[in-house]
């Protein structure tokens, strides 16, 4: 899919915001069905496919639980690459963690390297949310944020912080940095003696802190940003042992397959049959504890 340009040539679109247009497109005709201003099916949404029956008797256990399944056609959709996120590896979160200048800034990295949250729950945090005895922050949807952010989810969660340096770091902060003469319960706001001060932080100033930080670090790379920090905290906690089932809950995931993304950056079990088989074969396994 393209779009044309009034002024420019035509820019072709990423397959990810070609079906973002299609989820849209596909909700408008969910409306107006609802409402009845339409009288046909909703042609962008999944239909039965009897075609998917003939499959033979010898082929049909290879398909698993699809085979159990209502056949379907897919939905209208461009096919897109399943990108395996990339995690930072601990030298270069210390060069970052090395570079940060202020206490709100370390406070907002760490939740969300230790705490898995996304930048818009970090910069959606209200003094509230906060719960130094019990260790942990509540993220919340809401829509008043004055620049806009919002949380991905609108199902609220308990995240748990007992990695003690990142609610000292957010206390400090509130205690030291944070301007107490905001008439706001966010916590993360622009300080300092500009025209900005006291305006809630937004994400487009959260990223160029990463970024100049990153610059600073001497690990600025495309892939490395604030989310990548997230892509980092789900990928430790996997690789520690974490469930699927409990990573997903922690990560505020609605669907199993966003948090079966990272079981393909490290998979414990299939390390460890690697390992059984480089045995097998009597070759040794470098790297290997």
């Amino acid at each position: 899919m393209v779009t044309m340009a009034a002024d420019g040539p035509a820019t072709k679109l990423a397959g990810s915001t070609v079906n973002r247009i299609l989820a849209a497109v596909s909700s408008f005709y969910e409306y107006a069905i609802l409402s009845g201003l339409l009288e046909r099916a909703n042609p962008i949404e999944k239909r039965p496919d009897p075609a998917l029956l003939h499959v033979s008797e010898r082929h049909r256990p290879f398909m698993g639980r699809a085979s159990r399944q209502r056949p379907v056609r897919r939905a209208v959709r461009v096919k897109t690459v399943q990108r395996v996120p990339r995690p930072l590896d601990d030298g270069q979160v210390e060069l970052l963690l090395g570079q940060l200048r202020g206490l709100r800034d370390r406070a907002i990295v760490l939740l969300m390297l230790h705490g898995g949250l996304r930048p818009g729950e970090v910069l959606g945090l209200h003094l509230d949310d906060l719960a130094y005895g019990r260790r942990r922050v509540v993220v919340r949807h809401r829509d008043d944020h004055p620049k806009g952010v919002r949380s991905k989810s609108r199902v609220e969660r308990v995240v748990d912080l007992h990695e003690t340096a990142t609610l000292a770091a957010v206390s400090a902060y509130v205690m030291n940095e944070r301007p107490d003469d905001a008439d706001t319960r966010l916590v993360f706001l622009i300080g300092g003696r500009g025209t900005r001060r006291l305006e809630a932080l937004g994400y487009d100033g959260l990223v160029r802190m990463f970024s100049r930080a990153c610059t600073r670090a001497g690990i600025r790379e495309p892939w490395v940003t604030p989310h990548a920090l997230r892509h980092t905290h789900a990928t430790a906690m996997w690789e520690g042992g974490m469930r699927e089932l409990t990573l997903q809950r922690r990560l505020g995931h609605a669907s199993p397959e966003s948090t079966r993304l990272y079981t393909r950056v490290s998979d414990p079990a299939v390390i460890a049959d690697y390992h059984r088989a480089l045995d097998a074969l009597g070759k040794p396994a470098e790297g290997r504890s």
